[in-house]
């Protein structure tokens, strides 16, 4: 009677934890929804409409850098406009009439005027401190791929200009005096006036330039022996120079980092660490057991899976350095096809090769188990999640480890009342 009933409270007390840890991570999860909705991230794509024109509200964060808003950033602008550059910048850039000049991004102006033979003069102004400011072309809108101006002055108060090519996303693979840009035979200028610094290139084009994506960006740190350090901020835009307007529209990247998220914890987190409970405390619920652990696995797999498929879309979108983050990952992933595989070559009961199946099937699992919840530690930690994530995933597995020390005591418990004699009782000789 005893076992009995240790085996119906494990059960219940499996069942209601695992519908216990669903709600609290939707709870958990909604509330970063709302505290996302004013810090959605920076991923762009280009098929822009009147509402993502570029205007007054542009106040992305970038301490100097940073425009202030309404009517105080419209009169700024249209001062800065109207500077008088001749007294500062070299020629011929001192002396172009007839340039347009447009706000593209925080104190971000850009000035340019078109020449016959599709030649184009930028000039490039932002409030500076230190560091260093770029403007880059891009075929798509990424920064990989992007070849850029960079301008800043070094801590002798030397100025700088020079073209880089972006051939990765680490500073090691932003390579100086290299890169695609036709720059004409005038040198390119870099000078400080005021609180500005203004950057000055031309430009020969194959083709009159109309719509081009461009990358800016800037970085608080000065250069070492010419390696830029990486940014503090950047942004892609869509400018049309045929009609002097800048677009801008967000993709989903907020979204899809988020449903990484989700999707990782979800396989990682809940339903593979509860597929391998059901495995150790519920066999004497044969073949119950089998069936839940085999589905509820297969879940977590496909999970695990769509979760790295969108961690690689997400990956290419964004031009995420992560190579820790994803070699873990894909390494948790392929532990799990193992996995998958075992199930399908799990050999019968009374066959030799039984128990190395068996050492197999749970250290792979365990260890996959491992590296995909360090996984998700990691990715909180490098994708800076807030508060309300850290705090979920922390009470999920809190409580996991809870169930498993229950689990395990009841387990022990009822291990003990069967190795436990049976009292007997002697008479005592007349």
């Amino acid at each position: 009677m005893a076992n009995s009933r240790f085996q119906k409270s494990r059960l219940v007390f499996v069942l209601l934890c695992f519908l216990f840890f669903v709600s609290r991570l939707r709870i958990f999860v909604a509330a970063d929804d709302k505290s996302n909705e004013s810090n959605k991230d920076d991923g762009y794509d280009f098929g822009v409409t009147e509402e993502d024109q570029i205007g007054d509200n542009s106040t992305i964060s970038g301490g100097a850098y940073a425009a202030p808003s309404g009517v105080a950033m419209d009169q700024e602008r249209s001062e800065l406009c109207n500077t008088d550059m001749s007294s500062f910048l070299p020629p011929p850039y001192n002396n172009i009439s007839n340039m347009v000049c447009k706000p593209v991004w925080n104190t971000f102006l850009l000035r340019y005027h078109k020449k016959e033979d599709n030649v184009m003069t930028f000039i490039l102004s932002a409030v500076y401190t230190t560091g260093w400011v770029a403007m880059g072309f891009s075929k798509d809108g990424r920064m990989v791929g992007s070849s850029a101006m960079v301008g800043w002055f070094n801590r002798k108060g030397q100025a700088r200009i020079k073209e880089y090519y972006l051939q990765g996303a680490r500073p090691s693979q932003v390579i100086e005096d290299a890169g695609e840009l036709d720059l004409t035979k005038v040198p390119p200028a870099v000078v400080i006036n005021g609180a500005m610094i203004y950057l000055a290139f031309q430009v020969k084009f194959e083709k009159p330039l109309a719509s081009q994506p461009i990358i800016l960006a800037f970085g608080t740190r000065y250069p070492n022996h010419y390696r830029l350090s990486s940014h503090d901020d950047k942004t892609a835009i869509l400018f049309d120079f045929t009609a002097g307007s800048a677009s801008r529209a967000r993709t989903n990247a907020g979204q899809m980092k988020k449903n990484h998220g989700v999707l990782g914890t979800l396989a990682w987190a809940l339903f593979l660490p509860s597929g391998a409970i059901v495995a150790r405390y519920l066999k004497h619920k044969e073949p119950l057991w089998y069936y839940l652990h085999a589905g509820i696995q297969f879940l977590g797999f496909l999970l695990g899976l769509a979760n790295v498929v969108l961690g690689q879309q997400l990956y290419s979108k964004i031009d995420a350095n992560v190579p820790s983050h994803r070699g873990i990952g894909i390494f948790a992933l392929t532990l799990s096809i193992l996995q998958i595989l075992a199930f399908f070559l799990r050999p019968k009961k009374d066959a030799k090769i039984r128990k190395y199946w068996n050492w197999y099937h749970h250290w792979f699992g365990r260890i996959a188990l491992f590296f995909g919840v360090f996984n998700i530690v990691w990715g909180i930690h490098l994708g800076a999640a807030g508060t309300s994530w850290k705090i979920g995933f922390g009470f999920l597995i809190t409580m996991i480890l809870v169930t498993v020390i229950i689990l395990e005591t009841l387990s022990w418990l009822r291990r003990s009342e069967k190795t436990t004699p049976p009292e007997t009782f002697q008479m005592n000789p007349i």
